[in-house]
C-alpha cells in the first residue's frame, strides 16, 4: 500500500520552492529535488500534515493553501496543495534537506535543478515531474 503524503507547491514571483533531499539511503528520492511536505500522521488531515511538515522543514507554517491534485504514484498517494510563499527565501530556515531554491518553470520542466549550495545539478524525485506538469502554468513558447 502506498504511503499517503501532503506536498506543497509554493510560488513566489513566478518561481517555485523546491527541496534538495538528503543523500540518505532508504528515503524516497535521496539526493533529488522534490516538493516540501511529508507523511500524514494518524488523525491528521492532509492540510494539517502539510502545515506541520512545513514548520518542521523550513520553519514556516504556510499562508493560504489550496488543494489542487491527488497524485497516485506506485510508492505514494500525494495530496498536492498550491499556495504563495509569502516570505522571502532568506527568511526560511532549511531544517530538513541539503538545499532549497526558488526555481522557474523552464528549469523545472528540464527535470534537473542546479544546487547553488552543492554546486551540482540533481534530478527531480520520481513522480514530481508529473505533478509539476499538471500544475505549472502553460509554457509560453
Amino acid at each position: 500500500m502506498p504511503a499517503t503524503v501532503a506536498l506543497a507547491m509554493l510560488e513566489r514571483d513566478g518561481r517555485w520552492l523546491m527541496q534538495l533531499r538528503d543523500d540518505v539511503p532508504g528515503i524516497v528520492g535521496p539526493g533529488c529535488w522534490g516538493l516540501f511536505g511529508g507523511h500524514l500522521e494518524a488523525g491528521e488531515t492532509p492540510e494539517q500534515a502539510l502545515r506541520r511538515e512545513l514548520l518542521e522543514e523550513i520553519g514556516w507554517g504556510g499562508g493560504a493553501l489550496e488543494f489542487r491534485l491527488l497524485h497516485q504514484h506506485p510508492r505514494r498517494l500525494a495530496h498536492v496543495f498550491v499556495g504563495e510563499l509569502t516570505v522571502p527565501l532568506q527568511r526560511l530556515r532549511l531544517l530538513e534537506g541539503q538545499d532549497m531554491a526558488l526555481v522557474g518553470a523552464t528549469e523545472l520542466r528540464s527535470g534537473a535543478i542546479h544546487s547553488p549550495k552543492l554546486g551540482q545539478t540533481r534530478p527531480l524525485v520520481d513522480g514530481v515531474a508529473e505533478i509539476l506538469e499538471r500544475l505549472l502554468p502553460p509554457d509560453p513558447g
